[in-house]
């Protein structure tokens, strides 16, 4: 945790990885009552991970859909 603070600017924090946290705090309110504080937090970190992993995944592609290739050069 320390070193996603440390190593991403606050735009970056705010914008990546904020709304990742937030869905994933209410999908665990809502959804994770397995009556063990462990168990719920390691649902919620996994949850956190997976909507980060997605989220990553889906701006990577979207990020590089319209910039020209090396193969469209002449």
């Amino acid at each position: 945790m320390f070193e996603l603070f440390r190593r991403s600017s606050p735009r970056e924090l705010y914008t990546r990885h904020l709304p990742g946290l937030g869905v994933a705090f209410l999908i665990a309110e809502l959804f994770y009552k397995w009556g063990s504080f462990a168990l719920e937090c390691l649902g919620f970190l996994a949850t956190w991970f997976v909507l980060d992993l997605v989220y990553g995944l889906l701006s990577g592609k979207l990020g590089k859909a319209g910039q020209p290739t090396q193969s469209d050069n002449p």
